[in-house]
């Protein structure tokens, strides 16, 4: 490929170590989480993590991208810009850190968990340390600084992966040794016992899972200490207002965005009413969550390296036709992702405990959702680049009615495959409302039918393999026949390098000519 593209897929690829060293550790733990958690524990943790994630979008205000909008006009200066990001949103984060420790009490009481106080502030600085370094890492993302934002990344993650560690097999076993020494149940251990029992549970739990990410936030926010050194820090009224101009229709079009993609584990708790236990189906439904991990994550790590690179773009002669290539690729290589995942999904199941293998069914599904939310990404960005940001609450507003009507009509009959379903109809009619409108007002030359020729192609080649795994391997498993298991693999191995020629010849070879000059 030629430079253009070049620069974005190895800016992708730094982006990507570290983005793919989170997900890989979190898929990592995944097996102990299912293997030492309940699936009502893990549910939990599942809820805790989708108001996190609905948060956090209103604490950074949309500056993230308001920043890349301004930093990059000739007549303002960078560092000004995200100056007066920083000092916005750490206002806003500390207020809210504040609110959270005064009424954390009150908090945990109202979600049902009481005597979990201390989650409820965790949890608070969790969001403040992750907003405030939001700035920080756009700044990176700005300044190309791909290498040093997955270092940091790195290190934030590995914080976090030594922190469960030692909480889960650590903590937990000391915890047991001081119980038998004083003759208690584990269960009966308080802060006289040991110290670390005034933060967290003497037995394994979600609140394990939550200290060690505040940790994390902890350590990651002070590597960030000689930059913030670095910052001169003056705020410009009049910059702030037109950032905030820009950014908070962004903020306020992300969060319906945000609620989409996390509004079913909150639905969980008022209508997963056929399940005995909704929690314990939050749980199974984010373990088959966990599974379609790989499709999500090049969907972020795309994100990463897209944004900017579409922005410093905007200007070029040929930059629409660029787009629409890009979407080629990215489609191309979302299929191939599709089917790794499903051709071996006899291997990648056995990582879940069994409590939550029932997870499985709904992975094609959410895989297929978050390979249309990466499409939609592309998509959308017509109205970033155009500043008509307004337009995007339409649009995802649009989202979170169908994640509403979908959730609430058929979970409490069908439970987690509902949450599944409503993600894929939502992504589905937020990228036609977003094709519709970015015709009219920023048209860019998507070349419709071979991308939809790339998806029939990945359907036609899932379709055949999975039928001949059925004619040829029915049955079969690892215990029954493991030569028997490896021939299954190796043919749908096959397959996968089938569609890997196809979409080379018809994505990689129909633009070469264009990479070339552009």
């Amino acid at each position: 490929m030629a430079n253009p593209l070049r620069q974005l897929a190895g800016e992708t690829a730094l982006y990507g170590l570290s983005t793919i060293l989170a997900r890989v550790i979190n898929f990592l733990f995944v097996p102990f989480y299912t293997r030492l958690l309940t699936t009502e524990s893990y549910g939990v943790v599942t809820e805790f993590m989708a108001y996190i994630a609905v948060l956090q979008v209103v604490l950074v205000l949309g500056l993230e991208t308001g920043c890349f909008r301004f930093a990059n006009k000739p007549d303002t200066d960078p560092m000004k810009v995200y100056s007066d990001a920083l000092g916005m949103v750490a206002a806003v984060s500390l207020l809210f850190l504040g609110l959270m420790v005064l009424f954390a009490g009150d908090i945990a009481d109202m979600l049902g968990y009481h005597g979990y106080r201390s989650c409820i502030m965790y949890v608070g600085g969790i969001l403040a340390c992750d907003s405030i370094t939001a700035i920080l890492f756009a700044r990176l993302r700005q300044e190309h600084k791909a290498l040093k934002f997955a270092l940091l990344k790195t290190v934030k993650i590995l914080t976090e992966t030594g922190a469960n560690f030692l909480l889960f097999f650590g903590f937990a076993s000391a915890c047991r040794k001081a119980a038998e020494a004083a003759g208690k149940e584990v269960a009966d251990l308080t802060s006289g016992d040991m110290w670390l029992l005034s933060f967290i549970s003497p037995e394994p739990d979600f609140s394990y899972v939550i200290f060690a990410i505040f940790i994390s936030c902890i350590v990651c926010m002070l590597l960030f200490v000689p930059d913030l050194l670095k910052f001169r820090f003056s705020f410009d009224r009049k910059l702030a207002r037109q950032m905030l101009a820009y950014s908070l229709p962004l903020m306020v079009a992300a969060l319906p965005g945000i609620v989409n993609d996390f509004l079913d584990r909150i639905l969980f708790r008022f209508f997963d009413t056929g399940s005995e236990v909704w929690q314990s189906s939050l749980g199974i439904f984010q373990a088959g969550v966990k599974i379609s991990v790989i499709m999500s994550l090049f969907v972020q790590m795309f994100r990463f390296a897209a944004e900017p690179f579409f922005f410093q773009r905007a200007a070029d002669r040929n930059s629409k036709a660029l787009y629409a290539v890009v979407m080629e690729y990215f489609t191309a290589f979302c299929g191939l992702i599709f089917l790794g995942v499903i051709l071996y999904i006899d291997v990648i199941s056995l990582i879940l405990g069994r409590d939550f293998r029932a997870g499985i069914s709904i992975v094609p599904i959410m895989l297929l959702s978050y390979m249309l939310l990466g499409m939609l990404f592309n998509v959308s960005m017509w109205y970033k680049l155009s500043g008509k940001t307004s337009v995007a609450v339409h649009i995802t507003l649009a989202g979170l009615v169908v994640t509403a009507i979908v959730n609430i009509i058929f979970m409490p009959e069908y439970s987690y495959y509902a949450a599944a379903w409503g993600h894929l109809a939502s992504y589905a009619v937020m990228f036609v409302i977003s094709v519709v409108l970015g015709n009219k007002y920023y048209p860019i030359p998507y070349k419709w039918g071979r991308i939809a020729g790339i998806m029939i192609g990945m359907g036609v080649v899932c379709g055949i393999a999975l039928g001949a795994d059925r004619l040829l391997f029915e049955g079969v498993t690892f215990a029954s026949s493991p030569w028997g298991m490896a021939g299954k693999l190796a043919l749908n191995t096959v397959f996968i390098l089938i569609y890997m020629i196809f979409v080379w010849r018809s994505v990689h070879v129909r633009n070469k000519a264009f990479l070339a000059g552009a």
